[in-house]
């Protein structure tokens, strides 16, 4: 069947390229997901192992369907005791595209009632639910995907403290695959908050599955095979490099370090507190430094930032030379202010309403 992989729009391509790394046939790639072919257990795979995935939707069923009644005929006809549990809430959403079925709303109720009728409590989105439901209708065509992750997978199950305007996991680790990070040089990120691209480095580096200490919907389906799925979990391997964060708060530098302590990763991450203005290579061997630092648009006003982003500009050249510079910023100016030599910006990135750019030296 197919298998959608929504990711932040923007980041489909480097999504799709790990899922081909993973294994997975890419069937297609769209803004803002990647559809790949499989079964049952690549559905599992996918929830556990692709660190760039927020959510995996299982395409269940497609049929036309060009009135309402047909709708509600073919998704009552459907099998749905042999697909989910006899008791269990289930949310609907529907969404509707140059199609004879125009209402959502009418779609979603018409959906509704044919699941009442095989026993399930249909309840609105967003609802604490078993499972969810996505119903599309696209030029007549309706395709029936379910929600297999539960929580967005950017929820890792160990990251309990956050720091101001925090960068998603999932995200997060994209943009370190686009960095051409594989985990077997040094990493450094001297604006680590709460130290989430320290945590995601240091979990590629020692090949830590991201959905290895969390929960999945599909584990509540019949179908489900525990001991398949914990043969799919990744040997843990020892790094060769510590990730290493540094942030000129304190309180930052705490959270950090519970974080990593949660995940399992922190004898191979380390957190000081440090002000641009003092940091220095953290190991002798040059790696990549990845950060995230305040823009206007996330905290306020921008115009101070320009002296820090021209600070972290002036200690990259002068103190890091052979190490690879990469930073994330919705404002090219502010990127410019560091007076480093970054390639062609990467593709925007849908951040909280915002385009986020990679930008990203070659070694200094």
């Amino acid at each position: 069947m197919d298998i959608f992989l929504i990711t932040a729009p923007g980041q489909q391509d480097v999504l799709a390229s790990e899922a081909r790394e993973k294994g997975f046939k890419v069937t297609e790639t769209m803004p803002g997901g990647v559809t790949v072919q499989g079964d049952w257990p690549a559905v599992w795979r996918a929830n556990l192992q692709l660190r760039g995935a927020t959510r995996v939707l299982a395409r269940i069923a497609n049929f036309r369907a060009l009135y309402l009644s047909q709708l509600e005929k073919n998704v009552r006809e459907f099998d749905w005791p042999g697909l989910l549990p006899r008791e269990g809430f289930i949310s609907v959403e529907a969404t509707c595209h140059k199609s004879k079925i125009y209402h959502a709303g009418a779609a979603a109720e018409r959906v509704k009632t044919a699941l009442a009728a095989h026993g399930y409590t249909p309840v609105d989105p967003g609802t604490e639910t078993s499972f969810a439901l996505k119903v599309r209708i696209d030029r007549d065509i309706v395709t029936l995907s379910l929600d297999t992750s539960g929580d967005s997978l950017h929820k890792r199950g160990h990251k309990e403290a956050v720091n101001k305007a925090p960068m998603r996991e999932t995200m997060a680790a994209m943009f370190l695959r686009a960095a051409g990070y594989n985990g077997k040089t040094p990493f450094f990120d001297p604006m680590c908050g709460s130290g989430t691209f320290v945590i995601e480095a240091a979990e590629i580096a020692r090949r830590l599955d991201p959905g290895r200490s969390r929960a999945f919907a599909f584990q509540q389906l019949p179908n489900f095979d525990a001991d398949i799925f914990t043969a799919m979990h990744s040997p843990d391997r020892p790094s060769a490099h510590t990730a290493h964060g540094s942030d000129r708060d304190t309180g930052a530098i705490q959270m950090s370090q519970a974080n990593a302590d949660r995940a399992g990763v922190a004898e191979v991450t380390d957190f000081k507190p440090n002000p641009i203005s003092a940091i220095t290579p953290p190991s002798d061997t040059p790696g990549l430094i990845l950060t995230n630092p305040p823009y206007g648009a996330r905290i306020g006003n921008k115009a101070p930032l320009f002296a820090l982003y021209t600070a972290f500009g002036d200690r990259m050249r002068s103190h890091f030379q052979g190490w690879r510079v990469g930073l994330t910023t919705t404002d090219a100016g502010l990127a410019k202010a560091t007076k480093l030599p970054f390639k062609d910006a990467g593709a925007p990135v849908s951040h909280g309403g915002l385009k986020v750019r990679l930008y990203l030296t070659e070694p200094l």
